[in-house]
């Protein structure tokens, strides 16, 4: 029988994990031949009582808990992680997923790959919350067919088996201190590479939507990332596809303006109850166009 040697590393900033923990436990002393850890990385998290409950984790067997009081970024924190793993290969899972399949870690173990990307389902969520109308809207767009159609546009870090040695070859770009897109910039690295992507389906489920509210101003944050880090990301983002052809038409200004004026009514639709998915794309491309414009 082929020893399979597994890291389960999951990055955390003021979320819960020791259910995910436990469920990872469950599945993997059941799996014949898998020598295996779990190490949660705490990233500075500012919750005390959450940090409390999280430390349970260190009771539960083969898993640590290490705590980090200062805040690094989504991408230095996984390449702590890589660097603190002893397995041949590391399972990365953002600590707001679930495990929602019995099999889920025998199916990582069946395909083992340089990099193997299981994509995400979205659980039940309110129907006037933004988040969760945005990630039941993009759904079918993860599933793995159309994932493999684009296998290094469709990739993210949130539940994804990379081989260690690749992993430490290839750390993830730790400019990327703020929310958003160094996933992205991942995949284009890996295709730069030739480094093929294997989509399978094994999800993790995404069942935990901020409030409309929060999940505006991580969007904002995320197209600053997206603006300056443009160069870097071309050809891998919608909106830059976007700007790039209203430029083309020479249409930019005029929407630019359209867009601002619209804006402050866009946002209040998006904080409200009834947020509308058309706004929320006008709203995106008007605010990257603002930052635009006002770096010129």
């Amino acid at each position: 029988m082929q020893l399979v040697s597994l890291s389960i590393l999951i990055p955390t900033y003021n979320d819960p994990c020791l259910a995910l923990v436990e469920s990872l436990v469950g599945q993997a002393t059941c799996i014949n031949g898998l020598q295996w850890e779990i190490i949660v990385a705490d990233d500075g998290s500012t919750d005390e009582s959450i940090v409390a409950a999280n430390k349970s984790i260190d009771n539960l067997p083969h898993s640590t808990y290490i705590i980090r009081h200062k805040n690094s970024g989504r991408a230095a924190i996984r390449n702590f992680l890589a660097r603190e793993a002893h397995g041949d290969y590391l399972l990365f899972i953002d600590a707001d997923m679930t495990i929602v399949r019995d099999d889920y870690l025998q199916r990582y173990v069946d395909n083992l790959n340089d990099i193997v990307y299981g994509g995400y389902t979205v659980g039940n969520g309110p129907d006037d919350n933004l988040r969760y109308r945005y990630e039941r809207a993009s759904e079918p767009f993860h599933h793995v067919g159309n994932r493999n159609l684009k296998p290094y546009r469709d990739f993210h870090t949130s539940n994804f088996m990379i081989r260690r040695t690749l992993a430490l070859a290839n750390p993830l770009d730790e400019r990327f201190h703020h929310y958003g897109y160094e996933d992205v910039l991942y995949g284009k690295q890996f295709l730069m590479q030739a480094v093929p992507i294997r989509h399978i389906d094994n999800p993790t489920g995404f069942c935990t939507f901020e409030d409309n509210e929060a999940y505006v101003r991580k969007t904002e944050e995320g197209i600053c990332t997206l603006y300056h880090f443009r160069r870097d990301l071309k050809g891998f983002s919608n909106i830059l596809s976007a700007v790039d052809r209203l430029h083309r038409l020479r249409v930019a200004p005029l929407v630019r303006l359209v867009l601002h004026a619209l804006s402050p009514a866009l946002r209040r639709n998006l904080c409200s109850r009834r947020p509308s998915l058309t706004a929320f794309k006008l709203y995106k491309l008007g605010y990257y166009l603002d930052l635009e414009k006002n770096h010129q």
